[in-house]
């Protein structure tokens, strides 16, 4: 299994970030690949994009200013397989990322990412009143793995919060 590209530039509008591939991301490359996972279906529900994309097409959203990262690079099944090894070292070189490229909102793709990169143990959905990277906005989203037992409604009302903090 090979990791997938990151997709980074300066002053990203968004940047997204998941826990690691899936093993259906990792044979196509290209992020959010599960048929399972929802996230292109939530961004377009919740008006993030102005029409529902395919994982195929994760690098055309650079040009709208969003991009894409995994606090660990290797791909799994699920999420419990990471060690806490490969969390300590992403977790430093995701900071890094973050500091290099200053995205104005970094939007992490479920509570167990960001915990895993702020070292707190609680998070409300949303804004966090303090950002780890100086200058960027924190914000937490449930993940769009099908295995989330949120309704759909309300994954999607969160993440409107992200188009309303953008439109800002």
């Amino acid at each position: 299994m090979k990791p997938i590209p990151d997709y980074l530039k300066e002053n990203l509008t968004i940047l997204f970030v998941g826990f690691n591939p899936s093993i259906r991301s990792s044979e196509v490359g290209h992020h959010y690949a599960n048929p399972n996972n929802r996230f292109w279906k939530i961004l377009f529900e919740a008006r993030v994009t102005p029409r529902k994309y395919e994982a195929s097409e994760d690098g055309d959203l650079l040009d709208m200013g969003y991009g894409f990262t995994n606090i660990v690079a290797r791909p799994t099944k699920a999420a419990d397989e990471i060690t806490r090894e490969e969390y300590r070292v992403g977790r430093e070189i995701l900071k890094q990322k973050i500091e290099r490229f200053k995205p104005k909102v970094v939007c992490f793709v479920g509570k167990g990412v960001y915990h895993e990169y702020s070292g707190r143990k609680t998070a409300p959905w949303g804004v966090q009143t303090e950002s780890v990277v100086e200058g960027t906005i924190d914000f937490v989203a449930p993940s769009s793995s099908g295995l989330v037992r949120m309704k759909m409604e309300e994954i999607v009302e969160i993440y409107r919060q992200v188009t309303k903090l953008v439109e800002r």
